[in-house]
Order: structure tokens, then sequence, then C-alpha cells
């Protein structure tokens, strides 16, 4: 049956109907139903789907309209949506873009209408109400003169079209006539009709110009003072922003220099009274704003909320947006004169903030020859081989996994949350904030010796501190617990798995990360998802994020699912896309989140969602109706001359600088990364090759001790000539075979371990791990376990989360205070 013919598209009219929409390289040009509508053009997989699950829309105000072919057109709005669509017929796509064409220039009519009657204030400030009474009688009298040159040209459209019909019937009617008597009056006729026709088209052109340079005589002034106003509203910016950094740097002085009361130990009940009602304003502002639709997401699809949502009352505003000004009036100004006022206690002097480094020295071009590294191994046992520290970056892989912290600020807005469901969206993006730095680092960081720490004390500057400890050597495993005074807790141990697949290598993490915040007692639990290093043998280096991660709130049952979408060369989303939901116990979701791992996060709160259709896969995907997204996470820029220095981060910069009291195993004593940091590539390397022999003969003699200890005396003096080697208690087995492979050293002395066969998750792990995944999926079996004790960290099972994992004992910081460091081994 044939379909019925669209109408011919006029100005203001809905205009509906069947194109061919381009999906993807598999399916290719699908049907699809569009309707144009108030310079919206949506569409829908069936007409029936109409009144409920809109599959995109896209303004045609900021769109471009381009024709491909005879049946294909382009609309594109800048990058962010393109649609590539192809008509029936050439006829039918002339149709639509006219349509098209018409519409847009009515969207652009109307949003310039839309900013002419909203603009109550005058570009330039007046200094009475009758300058401003005289500025918009200006404008109105402006207005007027526009619209009647808009009649005017309404008017001459009207005669054109009238006269050029005539004058095309009396062509016409010319053409058939017979020489003959009338033919002098059929001409006469004709004569008078292109003459009118042609006045008519004078004045038409005529009033085209006047009403041209009119608009853009008025388009002129109403620009320049449209600019100032943007200026003036960015210098009031960047004043106001000044002022928060000066009164957050005053703060942070006077917490620093002067003991402060009980309340000021508790910024949060210095703020209760304080900044209530700040949610309320700062929604306000965003009640015309929307959440724009995501174009065939994997699970859900975000649609912009009704306008009756956007006029809530004050008890249902979100108070997320009154968190990021609390801790800048966490201080009383009647306080803080205090160390001024002469007859109040005197600090003995104000200590200032530690100014920490901004460069290291430049990475050297060395040239790496893999030959004369496979050369220099001829002869050696296989576990004694090295890697050399070309591979390498100068950091362990305990100052990596410090570098969660880099944004800690999202965990103090979260601590200072009155909802468990808002505080879930900064957990969540904090959670992706943490592989942000592993975009360009492809160098694998130091794999830690057995009992080597690392602290990163940030107290004064930032109000937290940390302290990471390898607390397993087989299997490797490294413990870290870091402390705010802003009111949370975070601790996480990490193992990892791999597998390597010829041209890539998958790192599983394993192991949890909890946050507990001390006000609420919310308890977060989540883990990591897996990383893949690209182009392993042959190629450059790249590195993707993917799965997915479920970060759960065990007080009260809240739940944020995040999925990290995989990299794939036909599809048109964005690359390290990040999508997220947030819900509560019962499932009902609250918050939308969106985003990518290396750039920035954006949140956004539910107000209706619906049921649609099934997806690609058969699960049936849930329609969101969302206000507009706000910026929650965004990555901060590298330093400069990054590209020379590792691609370290600001803070990455810092964690190796040497530091004065701190543990005789801190990651910042050991000589070979030191050695590294410093361009001395050829002494790291010697330097890195006496730590892990050293390291070896530390092994073997406490193995020794244990066999003693568990086994009779008889047993223990029969020696056999391969059990003595080097190699005497572990192997490993790839596959059916067993390979020699000594696990006294570190994972990255075997050439089972790539030159990036690190961690490159949120901490990037350091190994190939034993225990695991070898080569092609291959298990790898350890006959060995540590029964060594962490000295600062104890084994537990945790009652909240009901999992075990090594917490932080206490001791470090005391020891560190009174410089009493005589527990700590001599690993270096």
């Amino acid at each position: 049956m044939a379909e019925p013919k669209p109408p011919t598209p006029t100005p203001g009219d809905i205009y509906k109907g069947w194109l061919f929409k381009w999906t993807n390289y598999i399916k290719g040009y699908q049907r699809r139903w569009f309707v144009l509508s108030n310079g919206l053009l949506s569409y829908y997989r069936t007409q029936a789907e109409m009144g409920h699950t809109c599959r995109g829309t896209i303004n045609l105000a900021t769109a471009n309209i381009a024709v491909e072919d005879s049946c294909n057109f382009v609309i594109s709005n800048g990058g962010a949506q393109t649609y590539h669509l192809k008509a029936s017929s050439e006829v039918e796509r002339q149709r639509w873009v006219t349509a098209l064409e018409l519409a847009k220039a009515k969207a652009i009519q109307m949003q310039a209408e839309s900013d002419e009657s909203g603009d109550d204030c005058p570009a330039v400030p007046t200094t009475s109400g009758q300058g401003g009474s005289c500025r918009n009688s200006e404008i109105q009298s402006t207005l007027r003169t526009l619209n009647n040159k808009v009649e005017d040209l309404v008017t001459c459209n009207d005669l054109i079209v009238k006269h050029g019909s005539a004058l095309q019937r009396s062509l016409s009617e010319l053409e058939v006539i017979r020489v003959g008597a009338d033919m002098g009056e059929k001409i006469r006729q004709v004569t008078e009709r292109a003459t009118l026709f042609r006045i008519t088209s004078n004045a038409m052109i005529n009033a085209c110009r006047d009403f041209l340079s009119l608009a853009q005589t008025h388009s002129k002034r109403w620009q320049k003072a449209l600019q100032t106003e943007r200026d003036q509203r960015i210098c009031l910016e960047e004043t106001l922003e000044q002022l928060a950094k000066q009164h957050n740097h005053l703060e942070r002085a006077f917490r620093g220099a002067t003991v402060m009361p009980p309340s000021f130990s508790n910024p949060s009940l210095v703020n209760k009274g304080g900044v209530s009602g700040k949610g309320d304003a700062s929604d306000e502002d965003d009640d015309n704003e929307f959440f724009d639709a995501m174009e065939d997401p994997a699970e859900f699809i975000t649609v912009p909320a009704d306008p009756k949502y956007h006029r809530r009352s004050g008890s249902n505003v979100s108070g997320i947006s009154s968190e990021t000004g609390m801790d800048e009036q966490s201080v009383n100004f009647d306080d803080l004169s205090l160390a001024s006022n002469p007859e109040s206690p005197q600090p003995l002097e104000l200590e200032p903030v530690r100014q920490r480094r901004t460069r290291i020295p430049d990475k050297p071009n060395y040239y790496l020859n893999l030959w004369s590294i496979m050369k220099n191994c001829i002869g050696k046992e296989l576990s004694k081989i090295p890697m050399p520290v070309n591979f390498n970056e100068p950091l362990s892989m305990l100052q990596r996994l410090s570098e969660d912290l880099e944004y800690h600020e999202l965990l103090d807005k979260a601590a200072k949350c009155q909802s468990s469901l808002e505080q879930m969206c900064y957990v969540a993006a904090f959670t992706v904030s943490s592989y942000s730095t592993t975009v360009h680092r492809t160098g694998k960081p130091f794999n830690p010796l057995l009992g080597e720490t690392f602290e990163l004390d940030r107290l004064r500057e930032s109000g937290y501190r940390s302290l990471c400890e390898q607390v397993s050597h087989h299997p490797p495993a490294a413990a870290h617990h870091a402390i705010s005074e802003k009111g949370w807790t975070l601790r996480q141990e990490i193992t990892l798995a791999s597998k390597f697949r010829g041209k890539y290598l998958s790192i599983m993490p394993l192991g949890s990360i909890q946050c507990i915040f001390d006000k609420s007692k919310n308890h977060y639990t989540w883990k990591k998802v897996t990383t893949t290093v690209h182009n392993i043998i042959v190629g450059k280096l790249w590195i993707d994020q993917s799965g997915e991660i479920d970060v759960v709130n065990h007080k009260t049952g809240d739940r944020c699912h995040l999925k990290f979408a995989p990299y794939s060369y036909f599809s048109r989303d964005v690359p390290r896309k990040v999508t997220g939901v947030v819900t509560d116990k019962d499932g009902k979701a609250h918050y939308v989140l969106s985003g990518t791992w290396d750039e920035k996060m954006e949140f956004s709160r539910v107000m209706q969602s619906s049921k649609g259709e099934n997806g690609t896969e058969g699960k049936q995907r849930t329609v969101y109706q969302t206000l507009r997204a706000k910026e929650i996470w965004k990555k901060n820029p590298l330093p400069e001359g990054a590209e020379n220095m590792y691609f370290f981060s600001s803070l990455a910069l810092t964690l190796n600088e040497p530091e004065e009291g701190v543990a005789p195993t801190d990651s910042r004593r050991r000589p070979d990364q030191r050695l590294m940091e410093e361009g001395h590539w050829d002494e790291a390397n010697a330097e890195k090759q006496r730590l892990e022999e050293k390291q070896r003969t530390v092994r073997r003699e406490r193995e020794r001790e244990a066999v003693k200890a568990a086994s009779s005396p008889v047993e223990a003096d029969t020696e056999d000539p391969i059990t003595d080697s080097p190699l005497k208690t572990d192997s490993l087995e790839i596959g059916t075979e067993a390979s020699e492979v000594s696990d006294e050293t570190n994972a990255e002395d075997s050439p089972l371990n790539t030159p990036v066969a690190s961690s490159y998750g949120p901490s990037q792990f350091p190994y190939l791990m034993e225990g695991k995944e070898g080569l092609y999926g291959a298990p790898i079996k350890s006959t060995h376990q540590d029964n060594t004790q962490p000295l600062w960290f104890e084994k537990i099972d945790d009652p909240i989360s009901g999992e075990t994992m090594h917490i932080y004992k206490g001791g470090y910081w005391e020891a560190k205070e009174k410089g009493s460091w005589d527990i700590c081994p001599d690993i270096f």
C-alpha cells in the first residue's frame, strides 16, 4: 500500500514523514519516522513511539543543512550531533530540505525575539530612570521600523506571485494563439503584465535593500552592547574567583598558625547555619536549561524534562550546588582577626605552606637497542635477566597508587553533602577521575620491594595524609590508607591478574577500594575496571579502560552503576566514554552521569523515567527525563613541558621530591629510582640489579629459616642440587610445562614481563601477577606464599563489606614525629 504523500511544507507547520537514517557500518541506513516541529527535528523508530520514546532530537537554530547528492542530505550542529539522512526520491529530499530551511529560519527568528524580550537591562548602564526609558523607546522604535519593512516585503512577495502567475498564463496563451487579428491584443497584454512584474520586482529589491541596511546597522550596535555585557560578566567572575582563592589561603594559613577552638576543627558545624538556602538560588538559575538527548546510548536514553518540573518548590531543590562554597565560609572574619589582635595569644611564627617543585629533569633521549638487551642475556639464568629502566618512569607503584588522591576535592565536597544520593555522585566522579592520569603514561613504574613504603603528607596544604606499603611479594599486593580532616577515610588493597593476547595486554585489578565518611557513616566500596594496553609488539602503545563499576553504599543501599565503553573503530560515540546511573535501594534512578574518563564528568538530576523499546542486545532501555547537566569533575591541565617529563601531572612531579623525616623504607630513598630521575640511566640499571640481588638473598634466608622451623633436622639438612639453587622454591607453570623462573625477584626481572606489563589502571599496577594468568591466558601458579607481616598494616575481615583486606593499624605518624625508625628493615 502506497504511503500518503506528505504535504508541501509551510512555515509553522508540523512536518512528518519517513526517512532513512545512517546508523553504523553494519546496519547501514535504517528507516525512521521523523517529525519537524517548533525548530526541532526528532526521530522515532515507529509512529507509535511518538508518545513515549524519542530516539534523538537536534535543534535547527544552530544546525547546518547540507545536500550531498540527489537523495542524501546531512544535518549537523557542529560535531556533537550529525544525522546522515536519505530520502526515497529527489523530490522528497527537496521537500524535506525546504521544510528544514524554513524551520531553521523561523527558529533563529524566535530565538532572537526571545533574547530581545528577555533583555530587560540596557547594554550600557544609565544613571537615571529617564535614560533607561529613552533606551527602551529607541529599541521599540527600531523594532516597529523593522516590522514595517517586513510587512512591505510580504506585500511585495504577494504581488510578485500574483503578477508572475498572470505573466506565465499570458505566455502560455501566446504559444497556442493563431496568427490573426487578436495577435496584437495578446502581445499588448503580455507587455503590460511583464512591466508590472518588473516594477514589482524592483520594489521588492529596494525593500530588501532597505531592510538589510537597517538590520545591519542595528545588529552592530546590539552586538557591541552584548559583547560589553559579556566582558563585564567575565571580569566579575574572575574577581570573585580571586576573592575565593584569597579567602581560602587566609583560612588555611589561619588553621596552620593558631590553636583553633573546637568549632573550627569541624568545618561542617560552622556551615550548618550559613548556607542552607544556597542550593535554591543556584538551581533557580537553571530553570530554563535542559539536558539534550544522547543518540543511541547503550542502556538508557536521556531527554529534556518537561518544563513543569523546573518550577519546583524549595523543599525539592537539590542542594548539591551549595557545597562548592561551603569551605570558603567555614572561617568567620571576626575570628580570623584574632591573629592580628595584640591582646590575643600570638603564635610564635606564621609558617608558610611549602612550595612544591614544578619540574623534574627532562627525560633523556636514550636509544634502546632490543638486540643488545637480548645479547646481554646470553648465558644468564632466566631469573637473573633484568629489565632496563628504559621501560620505566621514575616513580614506584606505591606512588602511582597515591596519585588516586589528585582530585581529593571531590571527596571533600562529598563529605559536606546532606543527601547520600548527591554524595554518591561525587564518589562516582572520584572513581572515574583516578583514571585520568593513564592516557599518556605508557612507562611502567618501579615494582616496590617487600616492606617498601610511601607517605604523602598534605595535611597543611590540602588537609589529608596517606600511607602505602608493599604488604606482600607473592602474590604482590600493596595497601593504601588515606585520612582527611574534611571527614573521610580512603583505603584500598590492590593486586591484579593479567592476560597477554599477542597484540594487547589485559590487566584485571583485584581487590577493592573503600571510602568511609565520618559524619554520615556512609561506607562505599567499589572495584576497578579492566585496563588494556594495545600494540604491545608493534606500533605505538595506547591504553583503554573498559568494563563496569558498581559503587555501593552499604549503609543506605544506594548504588551507582558506571559503564566504561571500550574503544571501537566503528563506534560514533566519543572515545573513552563513561555513563552511569545513581539509584536508591529500591532501584529508582535519581541522577545520570556522563562524560569521559580522561577529560570531565557531568551529572544531571532525573525528573522522570519510563521504559522504552528493546535495545540491540534484547535489553529494555530506560528513557530518563533530566535537567540540564552540570559539570562535577574536570581534568587539570598538564604542566608546561609535560611531554618531556614522562607526562607527569602537577601532583606526580612532587611525589619523588626529597623530604626530610620520611621512613628509611620510603620510595623517595630508593637509589635506582632517584638515579633514573636525574638522568643517570646506566647507573640506575646497575643499582636496580643490586637491589634485586639483595632482595633474592634476603628471601632465600627467610625461606631457609621457615623450612628449618617447620621441618625436622634430617629433612632440613637434605639438599637437592636443583632445589638449593636460586630457583629452589618456586616455578612458573605456563600451560603444562614448568619454567624454572625464580619468584624471588620482582616480576619485572622475568622476560615474561613485557616493557609495559605493569599497571595501567588508576594506580598503575606493576606486575604480571603470579597466581593469576600468564601468556595467552595460561595459568601461572606459585608454590610459595609470603609469611612476613607488614609493619604498618594488618589483615582483618571488614564487617561492613565482608571482605578481607589489609587495614592501617597505626603507629607510622607517631614514629615519624619521634624520629624513631628502629623497626624499619634495611631494604635499600
